[in-house]
C-alpha cells in the first residue's frame, strides 16, 4: 500500500516536512517516486518511523538517528554497538545514584540539627572551621589528597586570615565525607565533583533525598524507554522487507 508523506505525518502528529527531513537524514529508507516525482512510502517506511520515534525517548534524538541510519545502510552491528552504549550509560548512571545513596547513608551523624546547613543555624550552634591536618586525619586521608581534591574543584576551602592555612566549614567537611565515600566506590574526581555540585544545588544531604528519588524515577523511565525502543526496532528489523533484507 502506497503512503504519502502526509499519511506518515498524521499518524505521529508530525509535519510532512519532518517526514521528508527524516528521509533525507537516513532515518527512513529512500522513498519510491511517482511518475510525477511525488514520494511514495510503504509499510516499511512506517515501521522505520515508528522504530525511530520509539528509540528517541531512551537514546536521544542524535543516537536514535545514528541507529536508524546504520540499520538502513545495512550496518546492523554498528546499530547494536550504539544501543549497547546507551545501556552502558544507563548502567553507569545507576551506579552513580547507588554511590550517592551509599555515601549519604554512611555519613557520620556528628552534628546537631542535621536537617539545616550550618549557615542556617544560630551562631552559637555552628561548629567552627577545621584545618586540613585534623580533617585529613578524620577522613583517613593524606593532606596532599585534600589539596588534590581542591585543585579538582571538589571543595574550595577558605584561608585563615592570620596564618593563611586552609580552613573547612562544617558543610564542606560533610561534602568531603561524601567525596571520600564516592572515591572509595571507584568514582573519578570529575564525576565526584559533579555529584557534589548536585548536592549543593539541592540544598544539602537531607534536601537532596527527594532529588535522588526523582533521579531514580528518571532512570526507571529511561530503562523502560530503552525496552520500548528495542521492541520497535526489532519489529522493523524482523519485517520480510526490513532493512536487513533490503538491497544495498
Amino acid at each position: 500500500m502506497a503512503l504519502r508523506p502526509v499519511d506518515l505525518a498524521r499518524e505521529h502528529g508530525l509535519s510532512t516536512q519532518a517526514v521528508r527531513n527524516y528521509e533525507e537524514a537516513g532515518v527512513l529508507p529512500p522513498a519510491e517516486r511517482s511518475p510525477h516525482g511525488y514520494r511514495r512510502y510503504g509499510e516499511r517506511h512506517a515501521a522505520a518511523l515508528r522504530a525511530f520515534l520509539a528509540l528517541v525517548p531512551g537514546h536521544g534524538h542524535r543516537a536514535a538517528t545514528a541507529i536508524l541510519c546504520a540499520v538502513n545502510a545495512g550496518r546492523p552491528e554498528e546499530a547494536l554497538r550504539l544501543i549497547d552504549e546507551s545501556h552502558l550509560r544507563l548502567a553507569e548512571d545507576r551506579r552513580t545514584l547507588d554511590a550517592v545513596r551509599t555515601a549519604l547513608a554512611h555519613l557520620p551523624a556528628d552534628r546537631s540539627d542535621t536537617d539545616r546547613p550550618a549557615a542556617d543555624r544560630p551562631a552559637a550552634d555552628r561548629p567552627g572551621p577545621t584545618h586540613i591536618g585534623p580533617l585529613a586525619h578524620r577522613l583517613g586521608l593524606h593532606p596532599a589528597t585534600l589539596r588534590e581534591w581542591e585543585r579538582a574543584g571538589l571543595v574550595t576551602p577558605s584561608r585563615d586570615a592570620r596564618t593563611g592555612y586552609r580552613t573547612y566549614l562544617p558543610d564542606q567537611v560533610r561534602e568531603l565525607q561524601i567525596a571520600e565515600q564516592l572515591r572509595r566506590g571507584g568514582h573519578g574526581l570529575a564525576r565526584t565533583a559533579e555529584i557534589l555540585h548536585r548536592l549543593r544545588t539541592a540544598g544539602g544531604p537531607e534536601a537532596v533525598r527527594p532529588t535522588l528519588d526523582a533521579w531514580q524515577d528518571r532512570l526507571t523511565a529511561r530503562g523502560r524507554a530503552l525496552l520500548s525502543g528495542a521492541a520497535a526496532l526489532h519489529a522493523y528489523l524482523d519485517r520480510p522487507d526490513g532493512a536487513e533484507h533490503a538491497p544495498a
